[in-house]
Order: C-alpha cells, then structure tokens, then sequence
C-alpha cells in the first residue's frame, strides 16, 4: 500500500497521466488500468502494450501482462470484459487483472478486433511481459487465427523477458539495496529518448514528487518524476545522452545515504559493455544463420510499412527474414528483428569500407572534395519528418487559394485597441474567424476513417496552431474556438506558445485537433501551401498582408484607383473529405468573415 499511496501522491501534484516504469512515472500514456482498492477512489493508470509478430499469423498484435505496479512481476486474470470476436474501440476495458496490490482494469488505447484470448479467466501467476491475448486490425483476419496457438509463439516473449531480466541483473548482483530506473516510453510511438537535463544530481536526496531529469522525446521534452524517497546515487546515462532505447538503465538509487559510496563508480561502463557484447555475438550468429538459409529466407517483395521500417532503424534488407506470400516481407519481420536484436545496421556493415578509405594516398588540390559536417536531429524533428513523408504518400492533398480583404480586420483590431484597450494579434483573429467559418461548414470539420472508408464530422472545432521551436515544430490546440472569445483565443494562444518553445507542453495540450492553422506572414511569406497532419483533414497557410492598387467603383459609378490591403489564404485539403464544393464553400463563409466583422460576434 506504501506504493500506491505514493503513486497517488504524484498523482495529487499535477499529473493527468502515468505509466509506471520501474518505480517512477511518466507523462505520456500507452494504456490505462483503474484502480480500485479498499482504501483508494476510482484511479486511472496508463500502461505500456507490447507487439509481436509471429510467422504464418496474419498482421496482428500480442497483448502482454502488463506490470500493473512497481512490485508486480506476475497476475492473476480475474475477468475477461470482452470475448473472441468483440470490437474494441479506444477506451474500451479488455480484462479485470489481480496484482499485488489491487484488481485493476486493463484498458485498451488502440481499435481492433479481440482475436485469440491466451489467458482465459481464472489464470494464475501470469509473468508480466507474457501473451495474455491477440488482436487484429481486420475482422476478416480473426478466422486465420488457429485455434490453438502454436507454443513458440506464446513462449518467445516470456523467454526474451527473462534473458532480458537475467542480463540486467548480472550488472547489479553484488550491490547494496538499490533501485534501478529504466529508459521511460512516453509516448506510443517511443522506442527511444534523449536525455536533455538532470535536475538531479548524484549524491541528493529524492522526495516523492521530485523531478530526476528532462527527457526529450519523439513528441517533446518532458519531466520524468519520481514517486519514491532515497538517493541519487549513481547517473548511467548523462546528460546529451542519446537514442538510449526505453527501459535501458539511466539512473540507480538507493534508501540510505551510506549505501551510495557501495556503488562502483564503473558500473556505467559495465552496464554499457555488456549489451554491446550481446550484440557483438548476436550479429555474428544472426550472419552464419543467414548464411545456411540464404536460398530460405530471401524476399522477392517488401511492404511499403516495412520499407520504412527498414530506413528508419538503418537496418540491412538482405539479412531480414520474410514470412508473407511469395516471399514478401511484412512489417511484422522487421518489428520481429528489431525486438530481438537479430539484425545488423548498415553502419556496421560498411565500417570496413570507410576505414580503407581513411588509408587512402593524399588527395591533390584537384582531387579534393567539398566538406560538410553532420547535424545531429532532434527526435521531434525526426518524427515530424517521417509524419511528412506518410502524409504526402498516403493523403490526397488537394490545394485551393483566395485572396481576402484585409482592411476592416485591421480597423477592427485598431478599435479593440484604442477604445477597448484589448491586444490582439491578426493570428488571433484568423483562429476565430476559421472557427466559425467551420461551424458553418460542418462537412469540413471532420477526418477520413479508414475502418469505414468515410468521412467521420467532429463534434468540437479544435484549432492546431503550429508553433516553431528550436527542437521543430509543435502544433498547440485551441479547444472549442468556435465558442471562445477573441481575448480568450489571444491569452490562451501565448500561454500555449510560450510552453511549446519551453518544451513544457503537456500530452492534452498537442493531441487531437480538427483543423490546423500555419501562419507565415510576420516573417514575411507572400503564399505556401501546407502539408495536412493526419488525422486531420485540413490545414490553411496564411501569407502575410500586401497593399495594392486596384479599380473600385465608388458611389458615383465612377471608378477610381484605390489602395486596398489583402491577404492570400492557403487551403491543403484531404479529397477524401473536401470535394471542390465543400471546399470552395468554406473558403466563401471564411472570406465573409473578414470583410464584416461583426460576423464575430454572432
């Protein structure tokens, strides 16, 4: 109980959501569990789902036990709440599960369809890590699901679990009492992390609640919290340290002061030796195993999932295995090699080639080449480059433009000042005016689902506002702008900008949105077209204000050369969602609203 109290003590400082790693938490959630207790209210937990492939299975997902509390390494299923067969939608409860310290709810954060139930109810001792169910993606692949699952499949990830456990305690069997921290997933699409800052050093005291460092992750940089009281008493990863692979060691603690001179001021490099000796002969044994079943395992084709797949992790095609039809290889063989470690770099491949090369004669002033220099990339920026690439790959983007009247915004936003001392930017204005202009046009207000192969409408107007930082670009989102006054949009507007150029923004505050804004025009940029972020199906570039002169007709018939200030406005739209009409439309209602502003205030 002297945990969960803690946790729930962490929780009473600010935190919406956890994920128990070790015996400390973190922001960002994967799935979530409730806690209900004797002595505890309704508390909601977020925990960690892991993936596996398995040859001859169509593309699916192991569900493992999840480690429910920093004490648990087994459980008991007490309850399924769903059946084979069932839907499940985000949020949805999958099973009742006893821990040590209460009976919890495991939910789920991902749809699919309950394939296979590994672990019926009534199970006992169920080791964390350990398939207890498989989903799928598609209904039609629950029935090529056998009905029994072959052993190997369900004793892969247990057995890798317990090497896995069995290496890490090697490092630390002859210390005193001690604690050690692991590499936090932050978010779902984490599988490594940086280490920006240790607020912490070796040697202080830790209270419950403390922040140990900052952690930049693939969405942004977050505080990583501690739930327990002791000492800091050794860093294993310093600061700068990066893509350190979640749940690798960065950090041990200990209870009494006394015990921190007991820990060995290598145990650093021990800890870093060893997995690099296990890869050492896991590339070696991976190479002579190619080597015996080259004819076996050569693909003829590749997914486009596992192409990227292959590219981001570096990795060398050739000694991949394929288990699809024809010799195609899936996602699921290169996320099968990257869990197990069996797999070889391309850097690792061509090392010899680059060392022959350093042993080459001395180029002559003919010969010598451009030099350039590496920039390291921040994980924010990496993943925002692979969004990019999907988005274009996989969305329609259709592209429309208008030039709006910008004269009566810049008198109304004159007057607010000079007569209702009220400060707000041309930005401000835009989020509202695209607000209402998405009220009106509820058609371009929605996402494409691809479960049902149609356009889904949103029941909230959620502006994303993209906001450059020196890590990349964050996109903050302006809740219910529709329904907000224009005070309220600026206040919040540089309230969450100035958390996202901090790195300080939380989970809720970057997540969903219905519609994106990108505004170039104070730098100045004349027209862009933007590209879409999925989910969502639209997103408008504005261009920065000009003045031209153009004929107007006055009163008098006549007309007459007249200087007029506009504004060119880019829309990147899903075709899926937006056709010309709905488009179009939209553009209309959103030009109306600048050229009467009392149109704000309906």
């Amino acid at each position: 109980m002297a945990n969960i109290r803690s946790l729930l003590l962490g929780l009473s400082r600010g935190r919406n959501s956890l994920i128990g790693i070790t015996r400390c938490t973190t922001i960002r959630p994967l799935a979530s569990v409730t806690v209900n207790g004797p002595d505890l209210s309704a508390y909601k937990f977020f925990l960690q789902s892991r993936c596996f492939s398995s040859t001859g299975l169509p593309p699916h997902m192991v569900l493992g036990m999840p480690a429910l509390s920093p004490t648990m390494n087994q459980g008991n299923i007490a309850k399924w709440k769903k059946k084979e067969g069932d839907k499940i939608a985000v949020g949805d409860v999958l099973c009742e599960i006893e821990t040590d310290k209460a009976t919890l709810e495991f939910e789920s954060l991902e749809e699919g369809y309950l394939a296979k139930i590994l672990a019926p109810e009534g199970s006992k001792d169920v080791l964390v890590g350990q398939p207890i169910a498989i989903t799928v993606e598609d209904l039609e692949d629950i029935k090529n699901i056998p009905a029994e699952i072959p052993k190997e499949t369900e004793s892969k990830p247990e057995t890798a679990s317990k090497e896995t456990t069995q290496e890490a305690a090697k490092a630390f069997t002859d210390l005193p009492p001690h604690m050690v921290l692991g590499m936090p997933a932050l978010s779902p699409t984490m599988n490594q992390g940086n280490i920006a800052t240790w607020r912490k050093k070796e040697g202080d005291k830790i209270d419950v609640g403390d922040v140990l460092c900052e952690i930049e992750t693939d969405k942004a940089t977050l505080e990583f919290e501690c739930l327990e009281e002791g000492f800091l008493a050794k860093i294993l990863a310093p600061e700068g340290s990066k893509d350190i692979l979640v749940g690798q060691p960065i950090a041990i603690m200990v209870e009494d002061p006394e015990d921190i001179g007991k820990i060995p001021a290598d145990i650093a490099q021990e800890t870093k030796s060893k997995p690099e000796t296990t890869t050492k002969e896991t590339t070696q044994s991976q190479k002579e195993a190619n080597k015996e079943t080259d004819e076996g395992t050569k693909f003829t084709r590749i997914s486009p999932a596992a192409k990227l797949l292959i590219k981001e992790h570096g990795l060398e095609e050739s000694l991949l295995k394929a288990s699809g039809p024809r010799g195609t290889l899936l996602k699921g063989d290169v996320l099968a090699a990257v869990k197990s470690g069996s797999f070889v770099k391309k850097s690792d491949r061509s090392e010899e080639k680059v060392v022959v090369k350093k042993e080459s004669p001395v180029q002559t002033s003919k010969d010598k080449v451009n030099t350039y220099e590496d920039l390291p990339n921040s994980q924010i920026r990496k993943i925002i480059a692979k969004r990019l690439i999907e988005s274009k790959q996989t969305t329609p983007h259709l592209y429309l433009s208008k030039d709006v009247i910008l004269d009566p915004l810049l008198a109304f936003r004159k007057e607010l000042k000079e007569q209702h001392n009220m400060k707000v930017s041309v930005n401000d204005i835009v989020i509202k005016a695209v607000a209402l202009a998405l009220r009106k046009v509820p058609e371009a207000n929605a996402y494409w689902n691809e479960e049902k192969g149609e356009a889904s409408p949103c029941d909230a107007v959620d502006i994303s506002i993209a906001v450059a930082t020196e890590k990349g670009l964050m996109t903050p989102i302006i809740r219910n702008a529709d329904q907000k006054s224009l005070s309220t949009i600026s206040s919040e507007v540089k309230e969450l900008a100035e958390k996202a150029r901090a790195g300080k923004l939380a989970p809720h505050q970057f997540q969903g949105g219905t519609f994106s804004i990108s505004n170039l025009g104070m730098y100045p940029v004349d027209h862009f077209c933007a590209i879409i972020n999925p989910p969502q199906s639209g997103i408008l570039a504005v261009g920065r204000g000009n003045t031209i002169v153009e004929p107007v007709i006055g009163s008098d018939g006549v007309e007459r050369p007249v200087a007029v200030s506009k504004m060119k406005l880019t829309l990147s739209a899903d075709h899926r969602v937006f056709d010309g009409q709905t488009s179009g439309k939209f553009l209309t209602e959103l030009a109306s609203n600048f050229s009467d502003m009392r149109r704000m205030l309906l």
